[in-house]
């Protein structure tokens, strides 16, 4: 099995994280994978970004101490110079974007309902995504009304895939995930060989230096998330020789 590259909120490293920008580096640079984040707006706009205000994000103090994206409109959201002159894109819009199979993390539930109604009416973006989070409720909420998109449980270690009440496979029942997300905290070799001998594939995360990505190759994994993709891939060549 190939080992995935997937490109953290696009190619982060080179361009403003969660734009168009940002994708068409991850594009260009070949990411096997494209991980990015869906919030929704006041007025019902999905969109992508990380946090839940963009004070970290926003260029200048016109786009700080906006409070909650969740509780502005969309007007006000795209508005805001997010580095470079990009905006904030919408969801559509990513996908317009791109052509990469996408981990699209949801942050927010109340944007669940939205999401329901955009997969519906656009079934050729649900064919290349796998909806991911570290919500337990916000995956087994998407499980019920949208079975035929595959999900993926993040969580932050191993560890805590364990502390869930019934253990790991409990975790993966009650999220309906078809693979997990993990922090290298406590995964082991064995553990991702019992895993994809229940048939969860796992993706580490993140890479940031070329030892990361070696532990991960060494643990068995199947991919791994970082925000320079194009560094990846040239350690990734390195270290398979």
């Amino acid at each position: 099995m190939a080992f995935a590259i997937v490109g953290h909120r696009g190619a982060m490293a080179e361009a403003p994280e969660n734009t168009i920008a940002s994708y068409r580096v991850a594009e260009e640079v070949g990411v096997d994978e494209l991980e990015t984040d869906v919030r929704i707006s006041s007025d019902g706009q999905l969109f992508m970004l990380h946090d839940a205000t963009l004070d970290r994000t926003a260029a200048d103090a016109t786009g700080k101490d906006l409070g909650p994206v969740a509780r502005l409109p969309w007007s006000r959201i795209s508005a805001v110079d997010v580095g470079g002159g990009e905006r904030v894109p919408t969801l559509e819009q990513m996908y317009q974007a791109t052509t990469r199979f996408v981990q699209l993390e949801i942050k927010d539930l109340a944007a669940i309902e939205a999401l329901t109604d955009f997969f519906l009416r656009h079934p050729d973006h649900a064919e290349r995504t796998i909806l991911t989070g570290f919500s337990v409720e916000a995956m087994a909420t998407v499980a019920q009304k949208l079975p035929h998109i595959p999900r993926g449980i993040i969580v932050s270690k191993w560890t805590d895939a364990e502390k869930h009440p019934g253990g790991y496979r409990q975790l993966l029942e009650d999220t309906g995930s078809s693979r997990i997300h993990s922090g290298g905290e406590g995964l082991t070799a064995e553990i991702v060989e019992r895993l994809h001998e229940e048939g969860f594939p796992v993706h580490g995360w993140p890479t940031r230096t070329q030892d990361d990505l070696r532990h991960w190759i060494e643990l068995g994994v199947d991919g791994t998330t970082g925000d320079d993709p194009r560094t990846v891939r040239r350690w990734l060549a390195e270290e398979l020789g």
